[in-house]
């Protein structure tokens, strides 16, 4: 068993900051000894806690993942409110992850337009939990770059990678890795994003894509 670092209790509700130590992941107890948890063992230091719900994993005090399994999303939308409990918090940014498969593919389009459009938060889909460790493993790699040698968290110390912002952006359709950092160069963010015009967005990634953009952004979720 791992030994515990000291670190602050999280407040009662459970959307409060956590002390996050350092180079470590800070995980709710129910994901002990599970695949997800397995695969980021060794790779970086996993400190489990009991009364972290509604998150799942805390990168950092501000920064935390909601995980979205396959059962989640074929059982329903009662994820939903987990995901609102932390977009309504002003102590917590979001990301939140989902599994992707070809069972749960059909659901998946419900989930992202809930995500990135009401809420306004980053998502990002794997194909498995190992995926879903390798890329919490990154995160984290992510969240402990010095400033220097991060620009973006230069800018505001503990906001979410600017990593994740990219993965959510190519998941628009239309738009795939080539065009999301184009499209971030000229609009920094998913609301600057959701507001542009088609006009704006052809020059940027042409007229198909800029239409495919906006419809993502339009149509009723």
């Amino acid at each position: 068993m791992r030994s515990r670092p000291p670190m602050a209790r999280n407040p009662p509700e459970g959307t409060g900051p956590m002390h996050v130590p350092f180079g470590h992941v800070v995980a709710n107890e129910k994901w002990r000894g599970s695949q997800l948890a397995q695969g980021m063992q060794g790779k970086i230091k996993i400190v489990f806690e009991d009364g972290l719900a509604p998150v799942d994993f805390y990168l950092s005090s501000r920064s935390c993942i909601l995980y979205v399994t396959e059962a989640d999303l074929v059982a329903g939308n009662g994820y939903r409110k987990r995901l609102v409990r932390v977009r309504n918090s002003s102590n917590l940014q979001g990301i939140v992850i989902v599994e992707k498969t070809q069972m749960s593919e059909q659901y998946f389009p419900a989930i992202q337009k809930f995500t990135v459009l009401d809420l306004g938060m980053v998502l990002l889909p794997v194909a498995s939990p190992m995926e879903a460790s390798s890329l919490i493993t990154q995160l984290v790699q992510e969240q402990t770059k010095e400033p220097s040698k991060n620009p973006f968290l230069s800018k505001k110390r503990g906001q979410i990678p600017e990593l994740s912002l990219l993965r959510t952006v190519q998941q628009i359709p239309g738009v795939g890795k080539v065009k999301a950092p184009l499209l971030l160069q000229k609009f920094p963010s998913i609301q600057q994003l959701s507001n542009a015009s088609v006009r704006e967005l052809e020059p940027v990634v042409g007229q198909a894509a800029a239409q495919h953009i906006q419809a993502f952004f339009t149509q009723p979720s």
